[in-house]
């Protein structure tokens, strides 16, 4: 008999019955939801026995929270949550570890002063835009593709300011003005605009030494007008037989007594270069605050650095005794030049570093926005007295200039592999620790490469002046080997001082093309006469042969800015003498060297290998002023070089030659850095 199995069925939502009902009538009936006092009913049925397994119920999308709460707390739920959420943890901590951990093993990033090489412009000589003979401001706009083309990034525009002496500009008329020449403040205003929107920097030139004696200032203290009397350096002088007798021997740079009478104000000033230049008082508090407000006038108007000139004049001893002559037997009365005196008295005075730290004081107020560093350097070249110029670095914990311009490669009174060692490694080995050198061949108070040294140099001096470690700086025309115009051809509607005309045929100008005045001008004529030899040697037709000097130029500051060897690695002077200069760039853990063979004398051969220890027997040249042999493989063992031929030769080797024995001590290295291969980055700490 079968047995009796009681079931409740709930009627919620209707009626399921999962068995068989036997003798009895079902009746479906609809529940009132709307009830909540109903009591579900139940009814018996009579079914087979049967075993009723309980239903199990499983996760499923969409499972309200209390569903889901009767999961979360079961173990193999509630043990892989826990893990989840320590490894994300302990993920973050690694992320974070690792990234503090790069960054603080990381080298300092080259900013960008020292990145890219600096492009020096006479803007007086560079483009005429408005067809009146004389460069300016929108013809350096209309030019920057150029700056783009030869993978430089930073401009250095020499003196712009509204000034009389329209030749040079160091004498300002007006500090906070252009010059009418160069065009207008909205002309300024534009090309800073699409300097920067091309992605490049400005340096300008100011010279804080002196103004013109138009200048606002001097005609007020001339008069002895308020704080004005005191701006500039007033002395009484002495009358006898109807001339002056100046307060001393002083002697200015362009020869010639250093005071002027002044017949306004019955006393003589001081000037250190031409009467019209007077000197300013920097002991007075108001005329360096004068200093600051111009140098932020600037700044604010976009300018990202500025090279500070004749600084080391900045300063004058107040005792005003006379300065010792360089020949004790000579008569104090026949001292008129400038290199006669020892200039103890006149130059590099006590209180001048404090006057050049609050120029960096006031520039580091525009620094502090990220990726907007205001560079700052000192153009002053003290030939002779290296530890003087080195002081421009300023110390470990105060900072002058980011570097003092370096005129070494200038300055050499021969050439030879043995001058250019002399010219680089006095720089190095005085250069304090962890500063930035730099490197000039040109600048517009110098000759031309080619006609101070030789055209058949341009190229070597080219490859030195690119491959050095540092920032290289070219004068324009420089990358296509222009040459000083002949100084007859420079007559005194140039000019307006004779001194000045001396500097005056490096200042020709630009030679763009083949086109009558070379390009630079669509006027009749030019200010200065254009080089004869402009048909030849422009950018347009050397911009179309592979094998010229502005083909070589390109492919050097390419060069530069691919290869981290050549870029911020060490330089270890290899060899030198009468012919060649040879020295190496490496990088720690980068097995590829550069090595490069430089001739600035006769045809030479040179045995690398009984030099450098381990020095593999064949290297390729990656490199050469011969353009024919770039790619050739050849024995280190034998390298000829012509006269002023140049070779950038590239090899691996595990034993860079900075870690060799032999030649620790020439060996220097700026801003170190070492290559990891595995992780593809650079490091310090190596």
């Amino acid at each position: 008999e079968a047995r009796r199995l009681p079931m409740e069925l709930s009627e919620k939502g209707g009626v399921q019955n999962n068995g068989f009902v036997q003798n009895e009538d079902f009746e479906d009936k609809e529940t009132a939801t709307s009830s909540q006092e109903e009591m579900p009913k139940t009814c018996s049925v009579d079914v087979e026995p049967v075993d009723v397994e309980e239903t199990v119920l499983k996760p499923y999308a969409g499972m309200p929270k209390e569903v889901l709460l009767q999961f979360s707390s079961q173990a193999c739920y509630r043990v892989t949550r826990e893990i989840l959420f320590w490894l994300v943890i302990a993920g973050s901590v690694a992320l974070v570890c690792a990234t503090i951990a790069i960054i603080a093993l990381s080298p300092k990033c080259l900013d960008w002063w020292q990145a890219s090489p600096i492009y020096q412009i006479y803007p007086r000589s560079f483009k005429d835009s408005n067809m009146d003979g004389n460069g300016d401001l929108k013809g350096i706009q209309e030019k920057l593709d150029h700056i783009i083309y030869l993978n430089i990034k930073t401009i250095w525009i020499t003196s712009f300011f509204k000034s009389p002496l329209k030749d040079l500009g160091y004498g300002a008329e007006d500090f906070y003005d252009i010059d009418p020449i160069f065009g207008s403040m909205t002309d300024f205003e534009n090309l800073i605009a699409a300097i920067h929107d091309k992605g490049l920097k400005v340096i300008m030139d100011f010279i804080p030494n002196h103004t013109s004696d138009k200048h606002r200032w001097f005609q007020l203290s001339r008069n002895r007008t308020g704080k004005y009397t005191d701006y500039y350096i007033w002395q009484d002088c002495r009358q006898a037989a109807g001339s002056v007798i100046p307060p001393n021997n002083w002697v200015s740079v362009f020869g010639n007594s250093s005071w002027q009478f002044d017949d306004v104000r019955k006393q003589c000033y001081f000037h250190q270069f031409g009467k019209e230049q007077p000197d300013l008082n920097f002991r007075s508090p108001a005329v360096q605050q004068e200093m600051s407000d111009i140098i932020k006038f600037w700044l604010g108007k976009g300018v990202d650095g500025f090279s500070f000139g004749t600084v080391k004049f900045l300063l004058e001893a107040t005792h005003l005794r006379d300065e010792p002559p360089v020949n004790k037997s000579q008569n104090g009365e026949n001292i008129t030049a400038h290199s006669q005196l020892y200039h103890d008295y006149t130059t590099t005075q006590v209180g001048l570093h404090d006057i050049m730290r609050s120029f960096r004081h006031t520039m580091n107020e525009f620094s502090r926005e990220p990726g907007r560093y205001r560079f700052m350097g000192s153009d002053d070249d003290e030939k002779e007295d290296i530890e003087a110029t080195m002081m421009y670095y300023g110390t470990t914990f105060i900072q002058e200039a980011d570097f003092p311009f370096n005129f070494n490669l200038i300055n050499m009174k021969n050439l030879s592999g043995n001058s250019i060692f002399e010219a680089v490694n006095t720089w190095m080995k005085n250069m304090p620790a962890g500063k930035w050198p730099n490197w000039a061949v040109g600048s517009p108070n110098a000759a031309r490469i080619s006609t101070r040294i030789g055209r058949e140099y341009i190229n070597v001096m080219n490859m030195l002046l690119l491959t050095l470690p540092g920032t290289p700086v070219t004068y324009y025309g420089e990358e296509i080997g222009m040459e000083n115009i002949a100084a007859e051809n420079v007559s005194e509607e140039h000019v307006h001082s004779g001194p000045v005309a001396a500097t005056l045929p490096e200042k020709s100008p630009m030679q763009w093309d083949g086109k009558v005045n070379a390009g630079f001008t669509e006027g009749n004529s030019s200010w200065l006469p254009v080089n004869s030899d402009y048909q030849s040697v422009n950018v347009e037709i050397q911009s179309a042969w592979s094998n010229s000097t502005l083909g070589l130029y390109r492919a050097l500051t390419l060069l530069r800015k691919d290869e981290l060897p050549i870029n911020r690695g060490w330089m270890c002077h290899v060899w030198n003498d009468s012919d060649v200069f040879v020295y190496v760039r490496e990088l720690d853990g980068l097995d590829r060297v550069f090595m490069m063979v430089l001739n600035f004398g006769q045809e030479s051969t040179t045995d690398l290998q009984a030099i450098v220890p381990n020095l593999p027997s064949e290297a390729v040249i990656r490199l050469s002023t011969h353009f024919s042999n770039t790619g050739e493989v050849v024995n280190t063992k034998l390298i000829k070089t012509e006269m002023g031929e140049g070779l950038v030769l590239e090899y691996t080797t595990a034993k860079p030659v900075h870690t060799m024995e032999a030649f620790q001590g020439k060996c220097f290295v700026a801003e170190k850095a070492c290559y990891s291969k595995a992780l593809n980055l650079l490091y310090k700490n190596c």
